[in-house]
């Protein structure tokens, strides 16, 4: 359900006269539950520099923002109104903020931005949104030491990642980068880099040399896709989505979904860092045809959702779902103020071992474990809140051995 009044609207501030241009992106801060903080990434008006600020939920209404809270982190001017990049997103692994920037925009990035360690134009950045003013840059960052860039760049090479998406499970990185005249292209990221890939542009186009158009690659320093598409029946943009970790399509799990803007072709893969599977193209059966797929989304449910720019629609993607409300992922349960463990307090329980939900509230602090030879609720309660550090330890256990 639309509700009347928006979230957050900062049309005045926001210049959107061009195809790429506007408010290209939304994070919320891993901690939104007890800061109110979200990032919003958008192309300033009138200069059309890429501005990344924080904004906070106005504190007596959650469904609406504080327009007037804006905190500017970041400014990058962009020398022509073309490949803003846009995304943002927080990494489940490390809790920094990765910003995606597109070259600078014309065609054939002239200036050679994406190539250029003193340019934040090209690249993947990463930043710290808690320390700093107004960010800290994490030491961990591949190019503060040795000091050899700009220290908020975690990778190279990139023509415009539109979008870009952590899989939330494990942390890898699927960035999808929109190619030039032929060539769309996926990479791909393991969750456990250390960052400072180039992933080639200019000196490639996908797979393929671009300029220079031979021997573009001479040291095999530079980073290939995993999969390329070619602009052959009217395909024309990749537009990156998500790996499906949701509930309602247990046969999806695992799928990464992603589609072409032009066609609105969408297609589904798995990848394990060294082979592509399962590939297919799910267009039709999703029946949306020439649809204008400007983004996928991902709710915190993990369930999927695509958008259409000029239709100004949103679809969520569904499937033979065998789970009733709620799913494994919602969260119920206390764990802790009851002396019996119900059905409920299980899947919280799940829930928080994979990284899907919350901890756990302080236990009661009840049972004793070895005291006695006979095992109570109460004791099984116990030593669930010192599993999961929200309780007190044990006494010695070697009293009743």
């Amino acid at each position: 359900t639309l509700l009347p009044v928006p979230f957050l609207n900062i049309t005045s501030r926001v210049r959107s006269n061009n195809d790429e241009q506007g408010l290209l992106g939304l994070a919320f801060h891993p901690d939104y539950d007890n800061n109110g903080y979200f990032y919003v990434n958008y192309t300033a008006q009138p200069s059309g520099a890429t501005v990344v600020a924080r904004f906070e939920v106005d504190p007596g209404d959650a469904n609406l923002a504080d327009a007037s809270s804006e905190f500017i982190l970041l400014t990058i001017s962009q020398p022509f109104s073309n490949h803003n990049g846009g995304m943002i997103a927080f990494s489940p692994n490390d809790g920094y903020l990765y910003i995606g920037m597109g070259d600078g925009g014309s065609g054939g990035d002239p200036a050679n931005r994406a190539q250029n360690p003193n340019q934040l134009l090209g690249k993947l950045l990463r930043i710290d949104v808690n320390s700093g003013s107004p960010y800290g840059i994490p030491s961990s960052n591949p190019f503060v030491a040795p000091d050899t860039a700009l220290h908020e760049i975690w990778a190279f090479g990139l023509r415009n990642p539109w979008r870009f998406s952590f899989d939330r499970e494990n942390g890898d990185l699927w960035i999808a980068d929109v190619g030039q005249n032929i060539y769309e292209e996926l990479n791909w990221q393991s969750g456990e880099s250390p960052g400072g890939q180039n992933y080639g542009w200019r000196l490639k186009e996908a797979l393929h040399c671009f300029n220079p158009s031979t021997n573009c690659d001479p040291g095999g320093v530079l980073d290939d896709p995993f999969t390329e598409y070619s602009h052959a029946g009217l395909l024309c943009s990749i537009t990156g989505g998500y790996v499906y970790r949701g509930c309602n399509m247990p046969e999806e799990l695992g799928n990464y979904f992603y589609g072409d803007f032009c066609t609105g072709q969408i297609w589904s893969l798995k990848f394990n860092g060294t082979t592509v599977s399962d590939s297919s193209d799910r267009t039709s059966e999703l029946g949306l045809g020439n649809f204008d797929l400007s983004s996928f989304g991902e709710d915190a449910r993990g369930e999927l959702y695509i958008l259409g720019l000029n239709s100004g629609s949103v679809w969520r993607i569904d499937g033979d779902s065998i789970c009733s409300p709620p799913c494994p992922v919602e969260m119920t349960g206390d764990v802790e103020i009851s002396g019996t463990i119900t059905a409920s307090d299980i899947i919280y329980l799940v829930n928080y071992v994979f990284k899907g939900g919350p901890a756990p509230l302080p236990i009661v602090e009840s049972g004793d474990v070895n005291c006695s030879s006979t095992v109570t609720s109460a004791d099984i309660i116990f030593l669930v809140g010192h599993v999961f550090k929200a309780g007190p330890e044990p006494c010695d256990i070697c009293s009743i051995l």
